[in-house]
């Protein structure tokens, strides 16, 4: 599970971001995202906690040897799909993201390694869609302290999470992070 420091990290490929209450932005608030590639060109991420009840046959025109359940990532590009997974060598142009989980690869040589029975199908989370930022944007976004930034592990990543992960991760990190698990979807609630 994550755990904080006493310093706050800075937003690295692997980390996660908590978003705070009260994010304004209605696509982040009370997400978790695993950020998966930050540079001087930008970042990349996938929501974690937003399920949805679309299968990814259900998005694909192609038969497929599997089935699985569809994740938002995002909300850059929902016509795009991405996946995380435990298989490094296993999948072709698979990219590490932390200790024991990598991002994407081809789609192929996903469904050629599950076809061979090679790869399990319910180790691999689908995602619709992205959370991007430019240039800079997100290190602001950091600055200004709108995410808490997490060390984090491949158990967490892989495993199907929903909105109670948000919750769960505060509440574990203790202090101030309970409260704010706390605190209500809408403030006018309180």
């Amino acid at each position: 599970m994550p755990r904080a420091d006493s310093e706050a990290l800075p937003p690295t490929p692997g980390t996660l971001l908590v978003a705070v209450p009260p994010l304004s932005d209605p696509n982040f608030r009370r997400t978790v995202i695993l950020l998966c590639d930050h540079s001087v060109d930008g970042s990349f991420g996938l929501v974690l906690n937003r399920p949805t009840d679309l299968l990814l046959s259900d998005a694909l025109d192609e038969p497929l040897p599997f089935d699985a359940k569809l994740w938002i990532g995002g909300p850059v590009q929902p016509d795009t799909l991405h996946f995380i997974h435990p298989y490094e060598d296993q999948i072709d142009g698979a990219l590490p993201v932390l200790n024991g989980a990598y991002w994407g690869g081809t789609f192929e040589s996903l469904c050629e390694g599950v076809s061979r029975e090679r790869l399990d199908a319910d180790r691999v989370r689908f995602f619709v869609g992205y959370s991007g930022w430019g240039p800079g944007q997100l290190d602001a976004e950091v600055d200004d302290g709108a995410w808490i930034v997490l060390e984090s592990d491949a158990s967490t990543v892989l495993e199907d999470s929903d909105d109670a992960l948000w919750r769960s991760v505060l509440r574990q990190l203790g202090g101030e992070y309970a409260l704010l698990s706390t605190f209500p979807d809408d403030p006018k609630m309180n």
